[in-house]
């Protein structure tokens, strides 16, 4: 019993260790997108806020309102698209089960809930992850 209540300790301490490395990771984390017609830039955060915008090549002077807005948006929404499959990229190996002595499952993390539209592409379809899917197929 105490071998197994180590294990499970050293166990808890290499997830809560690997969970402070990625926090670390993403801390400083953005990603820098155009729209296609490369009249935007912006940058996004580890949490999708936007942190820059700007206007490259002044481009946006040609353009009209709705379409300098749609620029925005879209840069915008792939921004974050693109900060979401980051931060599950490195959160994904806490979300397997460890499959060590102690049987502790994997940290099941609800995505859609975290990250809302931000998992939906430019062009509305929702983007999921491999081990969603995995897990959904798994279900059945």
């Amino acid at each position: 019993m105490e071998q197994k209540l180590a294990e499970a300790m050293a166990e808890l301490t290499a997830v809560q260790e690997a969970v402070a490395r990625a926090e670390s990771e993403l801390g400083e984390a953005s990603a820098t997108i155009r729209s296609r017609d490369r009249a935007v830039e912006v940058t996004v955060g580890p949490q999708g806020e936007l942190t820059a915008l700007k206007f490259p090549d002044n481009k946006y002077r040609g353009m009209t309102g709705p379409q300098l807005a749609a620029s925005v948006l879209e840069a915008v929404q792939e921004g974050r698209a693109q900060m979401a499959r980051r931060v599950m990229d490195v959160f994904e190996p806490l979300t397997r089960a460890s499959g060590g002595a102690t049987g502790l499952r994997g940290v099941d993390i609800d995505w859609d809930r975290a990250f809302g539209s931000a998992l939906d592409g430019p062009d509305g379809g929702r983007r999921r992850s491999a081990a969603r899917l995995h897990d959904e197929i798994h279900e059945d």
